[in-house]
């Protein structure tokens, strides 16, 4: 099974494996489409990571888990309910995240499992959907609540899911995730997620496939499949960790006090 990654290396962007050792394999190529090892390696605790994806589409799904559902007296669906994130939100690990200027409102946390597509996919059924995905990865669906019902009339999704770092992804992508696998969401230590992977409504082959009928999902595509209960408010200078069986820990800031240059 490859943990695949993405680093800035060599003043530019690369990406590889992590191996054991905690080195990170080098390739050349598209990882999506036969990748080449180009036999160099370099520690990973020596690099930064990037967002090990960049996709065209960035899909998120709502109520997709059955004990929220049950909490909030939402219907069970049958198709995914869905809404698209800017693929500009997206940030890698330990980038901070960072509220729209002038906004002072709240801003959640929603610890998620993605899933990466790996294969141009349209109206697939569920076994060719399985195969088209490439792997997963943890997805924070960061979300401006009060910009989201600011107009009665109109929920804004899009805009309370888009700004810019409102999308941390990573660290990596596996292709495999244990059955019994969690997501976990930690703020300053604190577990305030925890949640089986199994308690989805619809699980990850269905999601793409029922998706495939409507839109051509493309290689490198990014499906956020939906939270479960305990997403709350974060307050600035607070670290949020999701972190998924499996696949690891994607750690960042939220609108820490010294921001980077």
């Amino acid at each position: 099974m490859a943990n695949w990654v993405r680093l800035a290396h060599g003043g530019g962007g690369a990406f590889g494996t992590l191996n054991a050792d905690g080195s990170v394999a080098l390739h050349r190529g598209d990882m999506f489409d036969s990748p080449t090892p180009t036999g160099e390696t370099v520690p990973a605790a020596a690099v930064v990571l990037r967002a090990p994806v960049r996709p065209g589409k960035f899909i998120g799904l709502w109520n997709n888990f059955h004990e929220l559902a049950a909490k909030q007296g939402n219907t069970i669906p049958t198709e995914p309910l869905t809404f698209l994130k800017s693929p500009g939100s997206i940030v890698g690990p330990e980038a901070p995240i960072l509220p729209p200027p002038g906004y002072t409102g709240r801003v959640i946390y929603e610890g998620e499992l993605g899933i990466v597509i790996g294969r141009r996919t349209t109206h697939a059924d569920e076994a060719e959907a399985a195969r088209n995905i490439f792997g997963y990865t943890c997805v924070n669906d960061v979300t401006a609540t009060d910009i989201l019902t600011a107009d009665p009339a109109f929920p804004q999704w899009a805009r309370a899911k888009s700004p810019d770092s409102f999308g941390p992804v990573g660290p990596c992508i596996v292709s495999e995730l244990p059955a019994d696998a969690r997501v976990r969401v930690l703020l300053n230590g604190r577990e305030r997620q925890n949640y089986p992977i199994s308690d989805m409504i619809l699980p990850p082959a269905r999601i793409v496939a029922l998706l495939s009928r409507e839109m051509t999902l493309e290689p490198g595509d990014l499906i956020a499949c939906g939270t479960s209960v305990g997403a709350l408010p974060m307050r600035p200078g607070m670290v949020v960790e999701v972190a998924i069986d499996g696949i690891g820990t994607l750690r960042n800031i939220f609108a820490p006090t010294e921001q980077p240059a």
